[in-house]
C-alpha cells in the first residue's frame, strides 16, 4: 500500500511544477508582436487604406478600409495564439489569402491589373524598410 501513496505524493508535488511550467510556455508563446512588427503591420494597413485600392476577399471587391478592418481581425486572431512574430508572418498568415476558402487576396489600384495582395505588401514592405534605412543613415 506504500507504493500507491508515495506515487501520489510525487504526483502532487510534480503537479504544480508542471502546471507552472504549462502556463509561462503557453503565454511565452502567445505573445503579441513586438513594437517593430506591430509598427510596420500598422504602418502597411495605413498605406492599404490611404491608396484607393480596391480588394478582393472570395471573389469580391472591398474598398480598401473595409480590407483594413478585416486584416485587423485576422491579426488579433493570429496574434492572440502567437502565430505572428514578424510582419512577414502576417502577410503570409493573415493578408495574402482567405483561411477558410484558400482564395488568394487581390489589391486592384486604379485601371492597374489586379496583383495578389501578398505581393503588393511585400513591395510597400520594403519600400518602408528602403525609407527608414535612408532616414536612419548619418
Amino acid at each position: 500500500m506504500a507504493r500507491p501513496v508515495a506515487a501520489a505524493a510525487r504526483l502532487v508535488v510534480r503537479l504544480p511544477t508542471f502546471l507552472l511550467a504549462w502556463l509561462i510556455a503557453t503565454f511565452a508563446i502567445a505573445a503579441p508582436p513586438a513594437p517593430a512588427v506591430q509598427t510596420e503591420i500598422d504602418g502597411l494597413l495605413a498605406q492599404l487604406e490611404a491608396s484607393g485600392c480596391e480588394f478582393n476577399r472570395n471573389g469580391s471587391w472591398y474598398p480598401a478600409a473595409e480590407a483594413k478592418t478585416h486584416l485587423l481581425r485576422k491579426l488579433k486572431y493570429l496574434a492572440d495564439r502567437g502565430m505572428v512574430q514578424t510582419t512577414e508572418q502576417f502577410i503570409e498568415l493573415a493578408a495574402s489569402g482567405s483561411s477558410m476558402s484558400g482564395q488568394l487576396y487581390l489589391v486592384k489600384c486604379g485601371s492597374d491589373a489586379p496583383i495578389q495582395s501578398g505581393k503588393w505588401l511585400r513591395s510597400r514592405l520594403q519600400d518602408m524598410r528602403s525609407a527608414g534605412r535612408a532616414t536612419s543613415a548619418p
